[in-house]
C-alpha cells in the first residue's frame, strides 16, 4: 500500500484551514460575507469560480487562512464530482484543511474519496522522498471508516497494476488475494499443479509455456446461506501474446493484463469491509502468457473445463480461455450474480476508448441498473449488445467452438459471446472488458493504472444485497 493513502483526519481535529467551495452561480453570495480584505483580494486575482480553480487566501499578515475552489457553471455549490475532489487536492498546500462548504452525506463521502484518490502515488521504485501534501479533516457527515477501506482496497489494485511484471507474477498476486483473504477472515484455496491441469484445463493450458507456475485461486467469505455473488477476474500477470507474439509496441503495457483481477479483488475487498450480506466468491486465473518449449500453439484443440472443446485460432485471445473454465465453475454453483472484470479485447477500446468500460449482460434490467449504479458513484461504465447473430462466427471445423473468430469486426461482441458460451445456468451475469489503465494526467488520475468498474459493482451489489 501507498503511504499518501493514509490522508485522513478525525472530525475534531483542530487547526485545519478552512477551503470553501464556490460555484459561478455561489459567487456573489459567497464574496458578500467575506472580509474586505479577502473580496479585494478575490477581485484582484479574478476569481470567478471557474472549474478546478484554486486560489488560497491571505489573512491580514498575509499567512495562509484558506482557500477557495471553483465548480464551475453548476446552481448547486454541493454539486462536487469526485474527480473534482480529486483535483482540489492535487492543488491545495500541504497542511490540515477541512471543507467549509455544507455537504450532504452522500457528496460529503464523494468530497472525501475524490480527496484520497487524489493523492495516490506510485512511488515504489523511487528514489526521491515523497512530498508531503494535504491533509484533510473528514466532515462530520461522513464515515470515515469506510471511505478508508475504499480507499485501501483501490489503491491496492492500482498498485498491483503498476507493478511491472518481474515482482509480480502468479505467486506475487497469490500472495496480494492471501493478505486480503487474511484481512478479512475469508478463506483462500489455491489450485495448481495436477488438480489445475485436471480441472481447469484451459488455465493450466495457458500458463504451461511459463516458468511461473499457473493457479487458480478461489476465496470464499460469508456465512453459507447467503445469496450467493461470484466475481470472476483476468489474472494474466503479462502477455507476450503466446507463439502469436505480439509487436513490441503492443507488449509494452502488458502488466496491466491482470487488471481484471485487481479490480475484481477490490471490489471484494470492498465489499467484504461493509459486510455485505452475501456468500462472496471470487476467482482468479493467474497466469503467465509466454513463449517456450511448453507453449500451447496455434491450431490446437483443448478441452476446456465444461467439456467443450476449442480450437486456439489464436494464443493472443488467451483471457477469455482463462476466463471459460473459471466461468464454468462459477456458473455450476448457478450464482445470485456473476461479473467478470477482464482486459479483453482492444476492440473495446476502440469503441469506446479507455476511460468507458464495454459492460455486457444478457439481462438489460440488470445492465442498466449497473450503468445507473456507475453513473452515479463516477465509475462510468457503457452497455453493449450480445448480438447473438455473431455467435456462429466462432464455429471451428474440428472443435465445438474456436476461440476467435475468422475476421477482424466486432472484436468485443465476439469476446463476450465466446464467454457466453460457458455461462449456461446463471441468468444474472455481467461481463466487463475494462482497461484499467490512466492512458493520460488527470488530477486524481495519474497516467498508469486504475481500478475501473470496482466501485460501480460495489454500488449495484449494496442496492440488491441489503
Amino acid at each position: 500500500m501507498t503511504e499518501n493513502a493514509l490522508f485522513l483526519l478525525p472530525n475534531d481535529t483542530a487547526d485545519a484551514l478552512p477551503v470553501s467551495l464556490v460555484s459561478e452561480a455561489s459567487l456573489t453570495e459567497f464574496v458578500s460575507r467575506q472580509s474586505d480584505a479577502v473580496r479585494s483580494w478575490l477581485l484582484a486575482q479574478h476569481f470567478n469560480g471557474e472549474r478546478n480553480r484554486l486560489l488560497v487566501l491571505p489573512d491580514a499578515q498575509g499567512r495562509l487562512a484558506g482557500a477557495v475552489f471553483g465548480l464551475g457553471a453548476t446552481e448547486n455549490s454541493t454539486a462536487l464530482g469526485l474527480w473534482q475532489a480529486a483535483a482540489l487536492a492535487d492543488r491545495l498546500p500541504a497542511g490540515r484543511w477541512h471543507c467549509a462548504t455544507p455537504l450532504h452525506a452522500a457528496t460529503a463521502e464523494r468530497f472525501a474519496l475524490g480527496f484520497g484518490l487524489g493523492r495516490y502515488r506510485f512511488e515504489r521504485y523511487r528514489g526521491s522522498k515523497v512530498v508531503p501534501g494535504p491533509q484533510l479533516r473528514l466532515p462530520e457527515n461522513v464515515d470515515g471508516n469506510w471511505v478508508q477501506q475504499q480507499l485501501d482496497a483501490l489503491t491496492r489494485a492500482r498498485d498491483l497494476i503498476n507493478t511491472p511484471a518481474n515482482d509480480l507474477g502468479p505467486a506475487a498476486l497469490t500472495a496480494a488475494v492471501q493478505a486480503v483473504a487474511d484481512l478479512h477472515g475469508a478463506h483462500l484455496q489455491v489450485v495448481r499443479g495436477e488438480a489445475l491441469q485436471r480441472d481447469y484445463p484451459l488455465i493450466a493450458a495457458v500458463g504451461q509455456g511459463s516458468a511461473r507456475e499457473p493457479v487458480l485461486l478461489d476465496l470464499h467469505w460469508g456465512p453459507a446461506d447467503a445469496p450467493r455473488v461470484t466475481l470472476v477476474g483476468k489474472g494474466v500477470c503479462f502477455d507476450t501474446g503466446g507463439l502469436d507474439l505480439k509487436p513490441s509496441a503492443a507488449m509494452l503495457l502488458m502488466k496491466k493484463d491482470m487488471g481484471g483481477a485487481a479490480c475484481a479483488l477490490a471490489t471484494a475487498e470492498m465489499l467484504m469491509a461493509c459486510r455485505v450480506k452475501l456468500r462472496l466468491r471470487l476467482l482468479i486465473p493467474a497466469v503467465e502468457n509466454s513463449v517456450g518449449p511448453a507453449a500451447y500453439r496455434p491450431g490446437d484443440v483443448l478441452r476446456s473445463r465444461k467439456g467443450l472443446s476449442i480450437e486456439i485460432g489464436n494464443t493472443d485471445a488467451e483471457g477469455r480461455l482463462v476466463l471459460a473454465d473459471a466461468l464454468a465453475d462459477a456458473d455450476q454453483e448457478n450464482p445470485a450474480l456473476l461479473i467478470d472484470f477482464a482486459t479483453l479485447t482492444g476492440a473495446a477500446r476502440s469503441a469506446l476508448g479507455p476511460e468507458l468500460p464495454a459492460a455486457f449482460s444478457p439481462n438489460r434490467d440488470l445492465l442498466a441498473e449497473l450503468v445507473e449504479a456507475g453513473t452515479a458513484l463516477d465509475d462510468p461504465l457503457w452497455p453493449m449488445p450480445l448480438w447473438m447473430p455473431y455467435d456462429e462466427d466462432l464455429g471451428s471445423k474440428v472443435a465445438d467452438i474456436n476461440n476467435v473468430a475468422s475476421h477482424a469486426f466486432a472484436g468485443s461482441i465476439i469476446g463476450a459471446l465466446f464467454l457466453k458460451r460457458f455461462v449456461t445456468k446463471t441468468q444474472n451475469w455481467i461481463h466487463l472488458d475494462l482497461y484499467a489503465w490512466n492512458a493520460r494526467e488527470r488530477p486524481g488520475r495519474p497516467a498508469g493504472a486504475e481500478a475501473q468498474c470496482a466501485r460501480a459493482v460495489v454500488g449495484l451489489i449494496r442496492r440488491q444485497f441489503r
